[in-house]
């Protein structure tokens, strides 16, 4: 069932907790039995020194002192029970927070991705979530075992002696104002050191991926002194919470030490005027003790609270984060495709930036072969991601086979296009589980066909476990050359109408490249293929070539005809074949 994120968020924690009542129940109740037990104890004691010790009662004494050290035996199991269900129970309902930000992440825009860094988000998913096992689990069972205990120890000692119980009665509201105020306190400090966490998360997920830069530039001092600065913020913000949390148990420890002294010296007084005994007095303090013995439970729990808190609500910040790009309520399944691509009047700019493209007019026909060149920065693959809807146009309009890209569902559109880019990202795998990417359903037989059109099958049976070689952290063990043809396999496998090739050879040697472009070749075949190059010459039997220049199109038409024109594609010509000479 889809839950309210909007909602309060006591609302939308304990929404978490429906898929597990059975287990909640069971600690509910066990919780309840415990409470009962600590209540039943200083009555029973009182009545056994009232009545059955005066009236000689022993066998009756020794029973009753009998079952109730049968009853804290059963109180250890039961706390048995509240720690393996209670704890069980709050790990399902970490794993179902993680399972929802997770899916949610995974609709978010890709503008939501360039404004957070990866370590920062990979902290939200794991360490902010870690503490709402311990909260979703002792929360509920210790609001109800503290309440229980505490309303029932003041009922029962407003019949003992009402006197003392008042003074209670009235001490009681300043501790709980003390405990709301010192709350928030501990909860801003712990969100801080929340947010101070997954910045140095970022700086070890930054400094662990660029390792291999550090070492080159020897600059691994340099990276000790980023990650440095981050700990040191880190250290500050950590002193700032212990700070609020030392204000707060020490102010706990003087109010339940404060009670009791109070109790003894109220008693001590009816005691003088013969308006109490000994044995009420004694009476008494057991449920003093029973009394804030939950209030120092409290005081435990609210460091767990204001930990499993401050993760909460960062979980929320994430999951009342909207997708910027969405599907239309009408959006229909694109069947069919054909490969028709159209520009019309299309603008585009990150959010209030300057403009990237500006009144862009395009049509590709089906099965044509389309070239973008220009200057880098120029817009080349912005025009491109607007296609699949990475991002959507900010004025104007993409269309495929004549419907608007966002009158159709995101997940068909992406169905119909095939994008390999120069930077080729691997899965920590092996290399069938990144070929079978492009279709997860595929038999191992589909895979090997896609490997062998895209011509590195011979390569991979030459590696020591063949398909099922791990090629590492983002595929370290492959060249690039490999991985970028492991890629076009990946595409191959997908098999769409529409193809993105994203400057996909221009970081390899020029002999790599005629092998990948042999590849590329046979996979542009019967598709439309919109191509991004630097390297003039691999794009010089593309059908078509636009020129972007200054956030528009500055020339379009075939390589002959542009060479003929002399104009910036011919300079662009010019100038790599002198480079190359």
């Amino acid at each position: 069932m889809k839950k309210d994120f909007s909602r309060r968020p006591l609302a939308v924690f304990l929404s978490y907790f429906g898929p597990h009542w059975r287990p909640f129940l069971i600690d509910m109740l066990c919780a309840t039995a415990v409470a009962v037990i600590d209540l039943v104890f200083p009555i029973v004691s009182r009545s056994s020194m009232q009545r059955l010790l005066p009236e000689r009662l022993f066998t009756t004494f020794f029973v009753v002192m009998g079952i109730i050290l049968i009853a804290y035996v059963v109180k250890g199991l039961l706390y048995y029970a509240i720690t393996v269900v209670g704890h069980g129970m709050g790990v399902l309902v970490e794993a179902d927070m993680r399972r929802d930000v997770f899916s949610h992440m995974q609709q978010l825009s890709f503008s939501f991705y360039d404004r957070n860094r990866t370590g920062v988000l990979m902290s939200r998913v794991t360490n902010d979530l870690f503490d709402i096992t311990e909260l979703s689990h002792h929360g509920p069972e210790n609001v109800l075992i503290c309440t229980l205990t505490i309303v029932g120890s003041l009922i029962v000692m407003f019949f003992i002696r009402w006197e003392l119980a008042l003074v209670l009665l009235v001490i009681l509201p300043l501790c709980l104002i003390f405990t709301l105020k010192q709350r928030t306190r501990m909860t801003d400090a712990s969100v801080e050191v929340r947010k101070k966490t997954a910045e140095i998360n970022a700086a070890i997920e930054s400094g662990i991926s660029g390792v291999r830069t550090a070492k080159a530039f020897a600059n691994e001092t340099e990276e000790m002194r980023k990650f440095d600065s981050s700990n040191d913020i880190f250290k500050t913000a950590k002193k700032g919470y212990y700070r609020a949390m030392g204000l707060f148990q020490s102010g706990m420890e003087f109010s339940t030490g404060a009670m009791q002294v109070i109790v003894i010296l109220v008693g001590g007084i009816l005691i003088m005027k013969g308006r109490m005994d000994y044995i009420d007095l004694v009476t008494f303090t057991l449920y003093v003790s029973a009394f804030v013995s939950p209030l120092r439970k409290l005081v435990m729990f609210m460091e767990q609270y204001t930990q499993g808190s401050a993760g909460f609500s960062r979980f929320l910040e994430i999951m009342r984060t909207e997708p910027e790009i969405r599907d239309a309520e009408d959006a229909v399944e694109l069947t069919g495709v054909k490969g028709g691509v159209d520009y019309e009047g299309v603008s585009f700019r990150y959010g209030d930036g300057p403009w990237v493209l500006k009144d862009i007019n395009l049509s590709i026909r089906p099965g044509e072969s389309f070239a973008l060149v220009g200057a880098s920065g120029g817009g080349k693959t912005t025009l491109c991601h607007l296609l699949p809807r990475f991002y959507d146009a900010t004025e104007g309009r993409v269309l495929v086979d004549g419907r608007d890209v966002r009158s159709v569902t995101q997940e068909s559109l992406r169905r119909a296009i095939g994008i390999i880019q120069q930077d080729v990202f691997m899965f920590a795998g092996t290399i069938r589980e990144n070929i079978r990417y492009g279709r997860p359903d595929a038999t191992d037989r589909e895979v090997v066909e896609a490997a062998v059109r895209a011509e590195i099958h011979e390569e991979i049976m030459a590696m020591p476990d063949g398909y099922d070689t791990y090629i590492g952290e983002r595929g370290v063990m492959l060249s690039g050359g490999q991985k970028q043809r492991v890629s076009i396999a990946r595409v191959f496998l997908k098999d769409p109408p529409i193809l993105i090739l994203d400057e996909a050879t221009s970081a390899l040697d020029s002999v790599t490249e005629q092998k990948i472009q042999a590849s590329l070749d046979q996979l542009s075949r019967g598709r439309t293929c919109i191509i991004i190059a630097h390297r003039l010459s691999t794009i010089r039997n593309a059908d078509r070539i636009a020129v972007i220049e200054g956030e528009s199109i500055a020339e379009l038409g075939s390589h002959e005809e542009l060479m003929a024109k002399n104009g910036i594609y011919a300079s662009l010509k010019h100038a790599q074949d002198l480079a190359q000479d």
